[in-house]
C-alpha cells in the first residue's frame, strides 16, 4: 500500500509540476506576443510582396493603387501621428477608417481600400502607438486594444467631427480588439454607423486557448486556464478585460465579418459565435484560410460579400 500511495503522490506532484511549468511558459509566450518588436522582427525576415493586395506589401496608395492621397497628422494622445487620407474620386458615398492589426501597417488596408474607393468612399488609413511611424508607448507593449482605443477615437473625431456625422470602421486582427474597446468605452462610439472585421481578435483568453491547443501537449484546456491565472503577475495590463465580443454582438449597425478556419493566430470560433448572436444586419464570409487570408483565398467572393455589406449601410 505504501508503494501505491507513494506512486500516486509522485504522479500527482508530476502532474501539478507539468501543468504549472507549461502554463507558465504559455503565459510567457502570450506576453511575448504583446512585446513591441517581437512579431515585427520575425516578419522582417520575409521578402516583401509586390502585390498591393498581399499582406506585407509596403508603398503608399499612389504607388500601390494609383490613387491620390493626402498625408494628414492626427493629434493622438501620445503625440502627432501620420495617416493617409484617400478621398473619394467623385461624390462621397461615405467615410471609412482602416485599423490594422498587431505589428501591421496602413498598407494592410489596401484590400478594403480598393473596394471602398470603387464604391465612392473616402478612406483614412491610420497608424497608432508603437507603429514604426508613430509614438512609442512607454511600457513597450501592445495593449490588445486596452491602450490603443483612444488613438482610434482621434481618427473618428477627424472623420466624423460632429454628432451628426457617421463613419465606417474596418478593423483586422488586433484592430478588432481596438475597435471593440472603442465601442465599449468612447463617447464617440455612436458615430460609428457600420463595422467590417477580418480575422478579429475579440478575446485574448481565446487566443491563449488557441495557442495551448496548437502546442500538441496533453491537457491544453488546463494549461490555458493556468496561464490565465499567471498572466496578471507577468503584465500590468488588465488582460482579463481584453474581451470585446459583446461590443460587436450588441452593435446596432451593419457588420461584415470574415474569418478562416485555418487561422493559426486568432481562433475563428469566437467570430462564428459573435455572428450567431447578432440580430442587426450581418454579412459573413467563412473560408478555409489562415490569418487574414480570406481575400487571397477567393478575391471575388470577398469583394462580393463586402459590396453586399456596403449596400446595407444607410445614408
Amino acid at each position: 500500500m505504501r508503494v501505491v500511495f507513494f506512486l500516486a503522490v509522485l504522479i500527482i506532484v508530476a502532474l501539478v509540476g507539468y501543468i504549472g511549468i507549461t502554463g507558465y511558459f504559455l503565459a510567457h509566450a502570450a506576453v511575448g506576443l504583446l512585446k513591441v518588436g517581437a512579431i515585427s522582427t520575425a516578419l522582417a525576415t520575409a521578402e516583401p510582396p509586390t502585390d498591393p493586395m498581399a499582406l506585407g506589401y509596403r508603398g503608399d496608395p499612389t504607388t500601390a493603387l494609383a490613387l491620390p492621397f493626402q498625408t494628414v497628422t492626427l493629434d493622438m494622445p501620445l503625440g502627432p501621428t501620420e495617416a493617409w487620407l484617400v478621398p473619394a474620386a467623385g461624390p462621397e458615398a461615405g467615410r471609412a477608417i482602416y485599423v490594422h492589426g498587431i505589428a501591421g501597417a496602413r498598407e494592410d488596408g489596401y484590400r478594403a481600400l480598393s473596394i471602398l474607393h470603387e464604391a465612392g468612399w473616402s478612406v483614412l488609413l491610420i497608424s497608432y502607438r508603437n507603429d514604426p511611424d508613430a509614438p512609442a508607448a512607454p511600457e513597450g507593449t501592445y495593449g490588445f486594444g486596452l491602450t490603443e482605443w483612444p488613438d482610434l477615437e482621434t481618427a473618428v473625431s477627424r472623420m466624423a467631427p460632429t454628432e451628426a456625422d457617421r463613419v465606417l470602421v474596418v478593423a483586422e486582427s488586433m484592430g478588432g480588439a481596438i475597435l471593440g474597446q472603442f465601442l465599449a468605452q468612447s463617447p464617440l462610439a455612436p458615430r460609428v454607423q457600420a463595422v467590417a472585421l477580418d480575422s478579429p481578435a475579440v478575446s485574448f483568453g481565446a487566443v491563449i486557448d488557441h495557442l495551448a491547443g496548437q502546442g500538441g501537449k496533453p491537457l491544453p484546456g488546463v494549461i490555458a486556464a493556468t496561464a490565465r491565472q499567471i498572466l496578471p503577475y507577468k503584465t500590468s495590463l488588465p488582460i482579463a478585460e481584453a474581451e470585446v465580443a459583446a461590443s460587436f454582438q450588441t452593435f446596432p449597425g451593419p457588420l461584415f465579418l470574415t474569418h478562416g478556419n485555418a487561422d493559426r493566430i486568432v481562433p475563428h470560433g469566437p467570430s462564428q459565435a459573435l455572428a450567431d448572436t447578432r440580430s442587426a444586419p450581418t454579412v459573413t464570409l467563412w473560408t478555409g484560410a489562415d490569418h487574414l487570408g480570406s481575400y487571397a483565398e477567393d478575391p471575388a467572393a470577398y469583394r462580393a460579400a463586402f459590396q453586399d455589406f456596403l449596400g446595407r449601410i444607410g445614408g
